[in-house]
């Protein structure tokens, strides 16, 4: 599948691409296990990077094309996506509208203020909340009227949906990474054995995927719950898998069997975490200065290392993690995190 597939899907330039592939030699010699590398999507050079730059690159394509003049996007309080959306908006001079959502049950100051609701502010994003962070479909409603109060003052407003109902445009910036993973995997003539990434809103998780088996490789693709279990999970990749093709016109070159999730990391829910997700964030930066967030790349971390330490991920078995992003999620969980690392004799 040659990325001439794309066709005339309209794009604008924002990730520094392509990342590295880096291998974590001190982190696999600490957990045991399988070889382990990392794909460095967390350096994708806009507003602290990460995987929704590459996703961007497709949905603000699209908003200029259509001549957009505000951004308009949901997310959680503590959202990757809308931080990094209100960057790329201020980079390609657009405003932007940022709905928060209560995803998650808590209060405190650094929650409410830092890491990425500071970085909204700094941005200019004009923020608004939305009291259910479990309906989709509601916070689209959300969307709307935020939108058709935009266009009563002769704005004109682009929205960026996150329910599975829509097209997942972003998803298209993953068929175009998975073909740059294997172009570096050939000329480093590498062979990997599985990939790990976070699945969420799943869209990196089946851009990833549909882009890989059009391409003809094999590799497993491992999805880590962050936000629901894995039998609704597996749901979204397959309809983001339905849409991709629609975008693009092709069959979908996965079924069911090619899902694979792990939902064990899941607990105690969306932006909440346990001792497992601690140590894995630790461990990480302690053995190869990575920094992760205890909402997506920590839980999906601890898959890796649960996947190193299986049977069929002995000695001599390369694994490869999507490093996303989302460091700034770090300091609006900072008393809990320190909390945790204190427990365990850091600090």
């Amino acid at each position: 599948m040659p990325l001439g597939i794309l066709g005339d899907i309209p794009t604008v330039e924002l990730a520094h691409t392509p990342t590295r592939i880096e291998e974590m030699s001190s982190l696999a010699a600490r957990v045991g296990g399988a070889r382990l590398f990392v794909k460095r999507d967390d350096c994708t050079g806009l507003a602290f990077g990460g995987n929704k730059i590459r996703q961007l690159e497709f949905y603000l394509g699209e908003a200029l094309a259509k001549t957009a003049d505000t951004v308009v996007i949901t997310g959680a309080v503590q959202s990757n996506f809308v931080r990094s959306a209100a960057a790329a908006a201020r980079k390609l001079g657009l405003d932007c509208h940022i709905q928060l959502e209560e995803r998650v049950a808590r209060d405190d100051p650094a929650y409410r203020n830092s890491g990425n609701v500071l970085l909204d502010r700094l941005l200019g994003a004009t923020l608004h909340s939305f009291p259910n962070g479990e309906d989709e479909a509601g916070a689209d409603r959300g969307l709307a009227e935020i939108c058709a109060d935009l266009e009563a003052s002769g704005r004109r407003p682009y929205v960026i949906s996150l329910g599975p109902d829509h097209p997942p445009l972003g998803a298209l910036g993953y068929v175009v990474a998975a073909q740059e993973i294997l172009e570096q995997l050939s000329e480093g003539e590498l062979t990997i054995d599985e990939i790990v990434v976070a699945s969420g809103s799943g869209n990196t998780h089946a851009g990833l995927l549909f882009g890989l088996r059009a391409l003809g490789s094999t590799i497993p693709v491992t999805g880590v719950c962050v936000r629901r279990k894995a039998d609704l999970q597996a749901e979204r990749i397959q309809l983001h898998g339905s849409g991709i093709a629609e975008l693009l016109q092709v069959d979908v070159p996965f079924d069911s069997s090619d899902v694979i999730l792990l939902d064990e990391f899941l607990a105690p829910g969306y932006g909440q975490f346990d001792a497992l997700v601690v140590n894995a964030i630790q461990a990480a930066a302690q053995c190869e200065g990575l920094f992760l967030d205890p909402v997506y790349t920590g839980k999906a971390m601890a898959g890796l290392i649960s996947r190193s330490l299986e049977t069929d991920a002995a000695e001599g078995r390369k694994l490869l993690f999507i490093h996303t992003g989302g460091q700034p999620a770090l300091f609006a969980y900072e008393e809990q995190l320190t909390s945790s690392l204190r427990s365990d004799g850091a600090g």
